[in-house]
């Protein structure tokens, strides 16, 4: 991929699969019956919202470039979307997306929801009629009224705001100051913040929290100068430490939670670029065309051509408990490049390499990051944890290093031959084939030439772990104590 008209062709080939799987009334999309921990009408609403983050950007730019076979395509898109916002909100409707509650599924669905209508608002908000008006302005003020949890949830309240401002709307300043300010709270430096768990630092930090502070900033800049400001210098910043976790050649390290959501860990350069930073164009683009094809290229998709949940191809075991059937499609947050206009400097710019240098170390994800000439990236990493039980948070951050090319192994139990001890040491009780990793460290370490944790794996278990990275080889150090 080169051009938008490219990127364009591979969204509508992406998503078009799905149109078999909407309902009637095209408020829901089914595509699947595993579970999660919310209900399956949130479940459903998920996957629907979710398309619209590669929808709101595409139909807010200029498409009549694209193909009359295209354009038709898109505004067939527009009409089930509008179609679906129209009985979903409406309560007397059979397909009403039910009232929001405290700590709802369905908040963090309205992010795209609001970002869509914001930057379509005369297709999607001046079209409806006074009593589809109120009915949508209803259902969304809902989210003014209940608790969500400490971290990058706030932005979901922070969006809705932003839209009923623009739109003209009553909306909640005491709200919009108080979220602003728990984000304020999680912010550690250096453009990092931490995402309600000062101990876990992942990917979250860029497709979330700069990802959604972007789209504030590029859309409230006239209204708040100062804040928008802020949000673009420090992503600016972030930038510098975020790109060592990508390869030139578009691969990136597995590393966290929420790695089903494949490309999205992208959608932060195409969104820097969406609010006009001041970073070189053709490495950002560089980044997102590459990254999206190095996942195009792997096996992510079932028979229908339907996105699966997973990592590099369909494993349940690599979820979290709150990845539905359509929790994937977060991934199209990547697409928001599709919001600039093909003579945009993003598409203008001939696609560029990073200067990586060698070693870099990363000092608030506690990381070494290597690069070498085959783009093979190594990261290692300490002082990480799982604050809340997702799902395999041991492997998924406190292992010893994690690289691009290599992938990680997750347990299927905690027997030798079931566990996933690649990268970590496991420890077990004499007699018993029963083993643990890491989960947690008491203490901690780290500079720009060796990492180290202290931890106790089992009760009267003590380890030190030092690791001296020396690409691409490494040197392990483990002193054990037992009693």
């Amino acid at each position: 991929m080169n051009s938008r008209n490219d990127m364009v062709q591979l969204f509508l080939d992406f998503i078009r699969p799905l149109k078999a799987f909407y309902s009637p009334k095209r408020a829901f999309l089914h595509v699947g019956n595993t579970g999660a921990h919310y209900g399956e009408k949130s479940a459903r609403m998920e996957g629907w919202a979710r398309v619209l983050w590669g929808l709101g950007p595409l139909w807010s730019a200029d498409n009549s470039g694209l193909s009359a076979e295209q354009q038709e395509e898109i505004r067939e898109w527009l009409v089930l979307y509008r179609t679906g916002i129209i009985h979903g909100t409406d309560p007397g409707d059979s397909e009403y997306w039910a009232d929001i509650f405290d700590y709802d599924q369905k908040m963090v669905e309205v992010a795209a929801l609001v970002f869509s209508i914001t930057v379509n608002r005369g297709e999607l908000w001046d079209t409806l009629t006074d009593g589809q008006k109120d009915n949508l302005y209803r259902w969304l003020r809902q989210m003014n009224d209940y608790d969500m949890p400490k971290n990058n949830w706030r932005y979901f309240r922070i969006l809705t705001n932003m839209t009923f401002r623009l739109l003209g709307l009553e909306w909640r300043e005491d709200r919009m100051e108080e979220d602003f300010a728990l984000i304020e709270g999680s912010y550690t430096g250096d453009g990092w913040y931490y995402d309600g768990n000062p101990g876990q630092v992942d990917y979250y930090v860029a497709f979330a929290i700069h990802y959604y502070g972007l789209i504030y900033a590029q859309h409230m800049e006239a209204l708040e100068p100062e804040r928008c400001r802020i949000l673009k210098e420090r992503s600016t910043k972030f930038f510098d430490d975020f790109v060592y976790w990508f390869a030139n050649n578009g691969e990136e390290i597995p590393f966290g939670r929420s790695l089903t959501y494949r490309f999205a860990h992208s959608g932060l350069f195409g969104a820097m670029a969406y609010a006009r930073l001041d970073v070189d164009y053709g490495v950002l683009k560089n980044l997102v065309l590459r990254n999206i094809e190095v996942w195009m290229r792997r096996p992510i998709f079932d028979n229908t051509g339907i996105l699966s949940i997973g990592y590099g191809y369909p494993n349940l075991l690599m979820s979290e408990s709150y990845n539905g059937c359509g929790s994937p499609y977060w991934c199209n947050k990547a697409f928001i490049v599709l919001g600039l206009n093909e003579d945009h400097p993003f598409w203008t710019a001939e696609p560029k390499v990073y200067p990586y240098e060698p070693v870099k170390y990363l000092k608030h994800p506690h990381m070494i990051v290597t690069h070498d000439d085959n783009d093979h990236v190594l990261a290692y990493v300490t002082g990480q944890h799982l604050g809340l039980d997702h799902g395999r948070g041991a492997e998924k951050y406190e292992k010893f290093v994690y690289s691009n090319q290599f992938g990680f192994s997750v347990s299927r139990g905690t027997s030798l031959e079931q566990g996933a001890f690649d990268n970590t040491l496991a420890f077990s009780v004499k007699g018993e084939n029963r083993y643990c990793m890491r989960y947690g460290q008491t203490d901690f370490s780290s500079d720009e030439e060796k990492l180290s944790a202290k931890y106790s794996p089992l009760t009267g278990v003590e380890v030190i772990s030092t690791v001296v990275p020396c690409s691409p080889w490494h040197v392990r150090i483990h002193q054990i104590t037992n009693w």
